[in-house]
């Protein structure tokens, strides 16, 4: 059972990789394997019986993920009714998200009331209070979780950016059943229907709001307010990414939310508890045996904080594993640990089966499943602080393949930090901030707040050593199954022959070597940063970055959220040089975020000298057009703005933006940034020559107020991106520009629907293009692209 478990566990993961959705009609050939099994024993070897049994439980799993991403994918937003005014009534479905110009929520959509309009039944909503231009919106609304609403919306459907080594949003979206992304529009008709909806999952949600609520209200301005309220309802939205870097590089996240040791401590807790008081009445103990009593009430203690915590992968996966030892201890049966674990994880593949996409599943049944394999069966009993060192060492050394794949970055510090923190967090911080949670008892979330920056002092000091972190390339498949075996190997009991061969196989994937091109290649990314722009540039043993992406909120940019993760994914563990063209957000947005996490050798723009990122510690310089350096064989040149332009203070942004030449043997880039019209022609007068280019990033994304006729024909593109937001409220790029660059015989890629794009340049060899969304096709993406 428990191999045919994994086999169907491992049907679930296969079809999460699929381009396509199969068809269900191969299921009839599952019968026919489970009919081969049960054929009489002589006439199949035994190995074939069990193949075909967990060939029958692979493809069960295969699949039942196939019907269920079926059936979910048919709830979609129909692309006529994107971007249109549509009225709809319906329940505020979670905790809302205090933005920085709003809320943001999950709405069970009840009613369409506009006729002949098709909206999926689940969508995410934003709300603002002010419009683009900073004019406050009148009749903006504010939403509390449980309320019934009717609201005018435009909505869209749910696409992300799409780049490498960057988190999948859109699966992220499919997995929560958001099925349509969009906004509340501007409306005197938008108003509460009702109060509350009593049901049960909106009186959790209430609940878990009118905590935040106190939390915020007690700790109002207190740096850790948020970490609390992520240790008491999982809302991590509150904490800022400082904090969340220091909590990464000492390799503690996973306390920084309801993790399965804070579920486990807390049910731990209220079995004893209930244990003790019970069997003190001999009453209860008639009617009910203690030891039964006191696996209610920690089997119920577990479930309502799972429920707080917003049902999270990590805390589900440790309520059915407590649920599952609640059922052997009420039948008074005795279960191995590891059929506990499979057992909880066939429930959470079950009720969700995107759960194998999600980096916690992997890390928090890898941690367990590493607990197990060096605690159990061993001979003797060893000391307390003995087996807590064992089971630290397991657990960071088994997770740490599987952060490098995922992160491509490994905390060093992380045994340290967590050997103190772990006793702090969750047998400290943890429970003071609950019982802080109860009316009247402010002063317990002084004292957890008081703890946990202690804590921070310690993790921030441990942070700060040398070598706290560790980061290098993803490493590849064959690298990654030899370190899972290796770290197997170097668990096994001591004793065990040639136990240091497990350190061997660990090499490869801790070695991993940086792709560079070739001496004379050049390798361009245009990234998918949405509306804005930011491209790496890359020779044999240089990088280069040319803008950095917009500004989401004042806690969220392309720098962090897209950048800094690709960067680290492929090994760029420096830059050699930062172009930051022009001062508008969505090409300078990500500067500061890049700048505090990647080393730079220098910084080149046109940014005013107020802008934070010239404060960064970093050597900065104007871009002018001369400017012109080799790498590796490889031509840089900086062809605008001209010395003169920074003293016309009349010039936009635009017109001051940094142009960049990149010429190698195998073809040339030309990087325009948002140049326009009057920019263009000034090139055309002053360097003819050096425009025509085997790939342009279209100027200021396609606008009319750029590629004008003669450009287009002069810099004759072979491969033209269009960097553009998907559905941008400006119609880039416009239709015509589209016409005359396709007119050109150009190759037309755009960003929204390619995602990040990778032109490789070889001496000798045409040019490749790889665009992401081609190259990792996944079912969800129908449409997108």
């Amino acid at each position: 059972m428990r191999s045919g478990i994994l086999a169907f566990v491992a049907g679930v993961w296969l079809l999460q990789q699929q381009a396509l959705l199969p068809d269900l009609a191969w299921a009839w050939g599952l019968p026919l394997l489970a009919t081969a099994y049960w054929l009489p024993r002589h006439q199949l070897l035994g190995a074939i019986r069990r193949g075909l049994l967990l060939g029958t439980l692979f493809g069960a799993g295969f699949l039942f993920a196939a019907a269920v991403a079926g059936q979910r994918m048919q709830d979609a937003l129909p692309p006529a009714w994107e971007g249109v005014d549509i009225v709809l009534s319906g329940v505020v479905a979670n905790l809302p998200v205090k933005t920085e110009h709003g809320q943001r929520f999950e709405f069970d959509v009840e009613q369409v009331i506009t006729p002949g309009a098709q909206v999926p039944h689940h969508i995410q909503l934003n709300t603002y209070t002010t419009a683009f231009n900073g004019k406050p919106l009148p009749n903006a609304p504010r939403v509390l979780a449980g309320e019934r609403w009717r609201f005018t919306v435009r909505l869209r459907r749910p696409h992300a950016n799409a780049n490498p080594h960057v988190f999948d949003l859109e699966a992220w979206f499919l997995e929560r059943n958001l099925r349509a992304i969009g906004n509340v529009r501007d409306s005197a008709d938008n108003r509460r229907l009702r109060v509350f909806v009593l049901r049960p999952g909106y009186a959790v949600e209430a609940v878990r709001e009118a905590i935040a609520l106190r939390i915020d209200r007690v700790l109002a301005g207190d740096s850790y307010a948020g970490v609390l309220k992520a240790l008491v309802i999982g809302d991590q939205s509150a904490i800022p990414p400082v904090q969340w870097a220091l909590y990464q590089r000492t390799g503690i996240t996973h306390l920084i939310s309801i993790s399965g040791l804070h579920v486990t401590m807390l049910s731990g807790l209220a079995f004893a508890l209930v244990y003790w008081l019970w069997r003190r009445s001999v009453r209860l103990t008639l009617r009910l045996p203690a030891r039964r009593a006191a696996v209610l009430a920690g089997a119920f203690t577990a479930l309502l904080y799972v429920l707080l915590a917003g049902f999270a992968v990590p805390a589900q996966r440790t309520l059915y594993m407590l649920l599952v030892v609640a059922v052997a201890l009420w039948s008074g049966r005795v279960i191995a640990p590891t059929r506990v674990l499979l057992w909880a994880l066939l429930v959470v593949v079950l009720l969700d089966p995107w759960a194998v996409l999600a980096a916690g599943f992997w890390l928090s049944f890898g941690a367990v499943a590493a607990m197990l394999f060096a605690t159990t069966a061993r001979v003797g009993k060893p000391h307390w602080l003995r087996a807590w060192l064992a089971t630290q060492w397991a657990v960071t050394l088994a997770l740490a393949p599987v952060l490098l794949l995922l992160f491509g970055q490994l905390s060093l510090v992380s045994p340290l930090a967590n050997a103190f923190a772990i006793p702090l967090v969750s047998f400290g911080v943890t429970p003071l901030a609950l019982a802080g949670s109860v009316p009247g008892m402010d002063w317990l979330l002084y004292a957890a707040h008081w703890l946990m920056a202690g804590c921070v002092w310690v993790l921030d000091w441990l942070a700060r050593l040398p070598l706290a972190l560790w980061q290098q390339p993803e490493p590849g498949a064959a690298a990654i199954m030899l370190a899972l075996l290796g770290v197997l190997w170097l668990l096994l009991p001591r004793g065990f022959p040639a136990r240091w061969v497990g350190a061997l196989l660990i090499l490869p994937a801790l070695l991993t070597p940086a792709p560079h091109p070739a001496p004379g290649a050049l390798l361009v990314t245009v990234l998918d940063v949405g509306q804005g722009l930011a491209v790496l540039v890359r020779t044999a043993h240089h990088a280069l970055l040319f803008d950095t992406g917009p500004r989401y909120t004042a806690e969220s940019d392309s720098g962090s959220r897209i950048i800094v993760p690709y960067l680290r994914g492929e090994g760029v563990t420096r830059l050699d040089g930062l172009i930051v063209s022009h001062d508008d957000n969505d090409h300078s947005g990500g500067a500061l975020s890049v700048l505090r996490e990647v080393p730079a050798g220098w910084l080149a723009s046109s940014l005013p000298a107020t802008h934070p990122a010239l404060s960064a510690g970093v050597r900065s310089l104007r871009c002018v057009a001369g400017q012109h350096w080799q790498w590796d064989g490889v031509n840089f040149a900086v062809l605008h703005p001209t010395q003169a332009s920074y003293d016309n203070a009349s010039l936009k942004d635009n017109n001051r933006g940094c142009v960049l030449k990149v010429a190698a043997a195998g073809g040339s880039a030309l990087l325009s940034a948002d140049i326009e019209a009057r920019d263009e022609a000034e090139l055309l007068a002053s360097v003819p020559e050096q425009l025509p280019a085997t790939l342009l990033v279209a100027p200021h994304h396609g606008s009319r107020t750029s590629s004008t006729p003669d450009f287009v024909a002069t810099v004759h593109p072979v491969i033209t991106v269009f960097t553009v937001g998907y559905r941008n409220r400006f119609g880039h790029p416009r239709g015509d520009i589209v016409a005359r660059y396709a007119g050109q015989g150009s190759r037309l890629l755009r960003s929204d629907s390619d995602g990040a794009v990778e032109v490789n340049f070889v001496p000798g060899q045409a040019p490749s293009v790889a665009a992401w969304r081609q190259t990792r096709q996944r079912y969800w993406q129908a449409g997108m692209r």
